[in-house]
């Protein structure tokens, strides 16, 4: 079938629209009729040409909501005509997928990067040759996607596509940071270094459970507001001193947690520093260059410091519970979206990239 697919190629600015052919489902496959979807800075990053190998051209996209128009062979969970978000792809019979870890499964590179099956074919194709897609098993920069079934989650028909749409990834991450990778407890103390939909994710998910102290740091005034409107008990600004020294003024202890949302070398050394004892840093992407810290700080402490994917959360149980307290108005993850046209994806990415927007969600309608 002809779609309308915003194409990643070397030296564009932004994914650009053009017209290319969708091939049907196979099996443990979905055609999802895309309605809206999230940019993530993953996006941005790889079509910037960032380091994990993506090759061009290429359709990007992880965070697609739409409605199911067909389903492959032996798909039984999801039916034509349901809703569904869009997340990761898996292949569900390593350890780590046995285990209900599907994020950490040992295929989650190449299923997220390798922009093609792991058989090495593609859905997408342009004048007969192959164009790269599947990224993240889903390429939802599109009217149309072919999907990992695995990766789909049903929702109920009550909930707005553009609300839905994060939930496949960024705010997948920031809320099952706390829920899952650090298991956050009532009385727990978190520090959020950044808050854009991830930061402000693990905020609204810190309150949730009852967290004591939640600490938002940014340089934007406007975010830090917001992250205090959404549950932070303090916020500080990196532009005002040292960081970790103004964290440790608020809780001389050290904090059980710290989740590092940025790229910035320094950012990783301050979320160390402010652990107590026995506290966890995370973080969500990695830092451009190499990067050390002391091992005796960890070591003395029984401190430790975490790689996080996707909140290391099941999306089919993580993405239901996040709506439920949406509903219940206590997860408030539409005061975070932007909608833009489809057509308007450059300005959407430009908006995501300066802060304009904290998450932009891309609608297809007449694209």
């Amino acid at each position: 079938m002809r779609i309308t697919a915003a194409v990643s190629r070397d030296g564009e600015a932004a994914p650009r629209l053009e017209q290319v052919d969708l091939s049907g489902p196979r099996a443990g496959e979905l055609l999802v009729r895309i309605v809206a979807v999230g940019i993530c800075h993953t996006d941005l990053r790889v079509h910037a040409g960032g380091g994990v190998g993506t090759p061009r051209p290429v359709v990007l996209g992880h965070e697609g909501a739409g409605i199911v128009e067909a389903v492959g062979e032996g798909v039984t969970h999801i039916r034509p005509g349901d809703h569904v978000v869009l997340s990761g792809s898996s292949c569900g019979h390593c350890p780590s997928c046995l285990a209900n870890f599907p994020t950490y499964c040992r295929e989650v590179m190449p299923r997220s990067f390798g922009g093609q099956r792991m058989d090495g074919t593609s859905a997408l194709s342009q004048g007969g040759a192959k164009l790269h897609g599947h990224f993240f098993g889903q390429s939802s920069f599109a009217t149309y996607a072919i999907a990992d079934a695995r990766g789909a989650v049903p929702i109920g028909k009550d909930v707005p596509f553009d609300v839905a749409a994060p939930m496949g990834c960024g705010i997948l991450t920031g809320a099952g940071s706390v829920f899952y990778s650090f298991a956050m407890r009532p009385n727990h103390t978190l520090v959020v270094f950044g808050t854009g939909p991830v930061g402000l994710a693990a905020v609204m998910a810190a309150k949730l459970v009852g967290a004591r102290r939640i600490i938002a740091v940014d340089p934007i005034a406007g975010r830090r507001a917001l992250a205090e409107e959404l549950g932070a008990t303090d916020t500080i600004d990196p532009a005002a001193g040292d960081v970790a020294e103004a964290v440790l003024a608020l809780l001389p202890e050290g904090v059980d947690f710290s989740l590092n949302t940025t790229a910035v070398p320094a950012v990783f050394d301050a979320a160390v520093k402010v652990l107590g004892m026995m506290g966890t840093a995370g973080f969500v992407t990695a830092p451009p260059g190499p990067w050390t810290t002391m091992l005796q700080p960890l070591l003395a402490g029984g401190r430790s410091i975490r790689g996080i994917i996707n909140g290391s959360a099941v999306p089919q149980i993580a993405i239901p519970m996040m709506l439920d307290h949406w509903r219940q108005g206590n997860f408030p993850v539409d005061r975070l979206v932007r909608r833009y046209p489809f057509a308007d994806i450059a300005d959407a990415f430009h908006d995501c990239h300066n802060g304009t927007a904290i998450k932009p969600v891309l609608h297809m309608e007449n694209a």
